[in-house]
């Protein structure tokens, strides 16, 4: 497995890849569709990162977004692998690329949010070092209606010090 950096090229993949999901089990929300469509000007600009995993023969097939929330702080969002290559350890592969990246570019607070349906992200999250955090769900849980779990990253990587939970 690979990891590729955003190209315009791309932009589709991560579109694709996110939508795809994200429609399965939920609806796309205005916000989902305002990034999604306009990666460049929602993540990049402002100071986040895209990454993308490519797994050998079946080509791209996972990316995530590091959005920048404010200084130090970061939230992951969309992240998605696509259904043919789960079971691969791709999504994990690219988890551990983007807590690597936020630390690169100096994240003190790294979060995200996801919903109980989402039990196999979850799992991966908490073993990567993310905690369930109720100051997170208070502070970012409305941004998506279908929010009902937020985590903060607790693991050895990103910079001191962490804001108390």
């Amino acid at each position: 497995m690979e990891i590729l950096p955003f190209s315009d090229d791309l932009a589709g993949a991560f579109h694709d890849i996110n939508a795809r999901w994200i429609e399965t089990m939920f609806v796309l929300e205005p916000t989902d569709r305002e990034v999604l469509e306009n990666p460049r000007r929602r993540i990049l600009e402002p100071g986040g990162d895209i990454l993308f995993v490519r797994a050998g023969d079946l080509g791209v097939v996972g990316a995530c977004a590091l959005q920048k929330t404010g200084p130090g702080q970061f939230e992951l969002t969309k992240m998605g692998v696509l259904e043919s290559a789960r079971g691969r350890k791709a999504g994990e592969f690219l988890l551990q690329a983007m807590i690597r990246r936020a630390a690169e570019m100096g994240a003190t607070r790294l979060y995200l949010l996801t919903n109980r349906k989402c039990a196999p992200a979850i799992h991966l999250y908490e073993k990567a070092g993310f905690e369930h955090d109720a100051g997170i769900m208070a502070e970012f849980g409305s941004r998506y209606a279908r929010c009902d779990v937020a985590m903060l990253y607790r693991g050895p990587l990103l910079a001191s010090p962490r804001p108390p939970a």
